[in-house]
Order: structure tokens, then sequence, then C-alpha cells
């Protein structure tokens, strides 16, 4: 893969991880809220925002990468993100890595590498 491929691939992650991150804040910090009153915190949330530029930044990169690399090689590359949303989950909201979560790491990480090397 070239340097282009990789850095688009990375800032896609990366905005599709901010993004869930974002959403999750936006989710957690509007609850216990009720009716037309749990809308309107959540659409004047900085989070929820915050998510849906992170989402389209991350759109932008992703037409991008998909323009350099074949769609068949391309989201199996994507589905990284799973990794990096869930790491995320674990150090910002102490969310726990079970054994099979940690399984799953391994082998996306190692379907990951097969991808990239061809």
């Amino acid at each position: 893969m070239s340097i282009l491929i990789v850095i688009l691939w990375l800032i896609n992650i990366a905005c599709d991880t901010m993004g869930q991150i974002a959403f999750k804040y936006a989710a957690i910090t509007s609850k216990n809220q009720q009716g037309l009153h749990y809308w309107q915190k959540l659409f004047g949330n900085f989070w929820l925002w915050l998510g849906f530029a992170a989402y389209f930044i991350g759109f932008i990169f992703w037409l991008a990468f998909l323009s350099e690399v074949p769609l068949s090689q391309g989201i199996l590359l994507g589905s990284f993100n799973i990794i990096t949303v869930m790491l995320a989950g674990r150090i910002l909201f102490q969310e726990h890595l079970t054994l099979f979560r940690i399984i799953g790491i391994f082998f996306i990480t190692t379907g990951v590498v097969l991808v990239g090397l061809t």
C-alpha cells in the first residue's frame, strides 16, 4: 500500500472513532431527560455536532480512500475501526473487554494485516 492510502485510512479510522466517542458522550450527557426536553437538550449538545462533523470529514476521506483501493480491500480495511472504537470505549468509558472481544480484536487485526499485504 502506498503512503497516501495508509494516511487516508488512518484519518478515516480516527474520524470514525472520534465520531463514535462523541455520540456516546452526547448520549450519556443528554440522558435523564424526557419528551421534547430530551430532544432539545440532545440537539443542543456539543458532542452530537462534533460526532456529525467527524462523520462528515471521515466520509470525505473514506471516498478518497475508496478511490485508491478496490472496494473488496477497502471494506475489509475499514473494519479496523471496530477495534479502535472498542479500545476507546475501554479507555474512556471503562467498558469491559471480554475474552471473546479480545479474540475478535486478534482476528480482525490478523485479517487487516493479511489484506494490507496484498
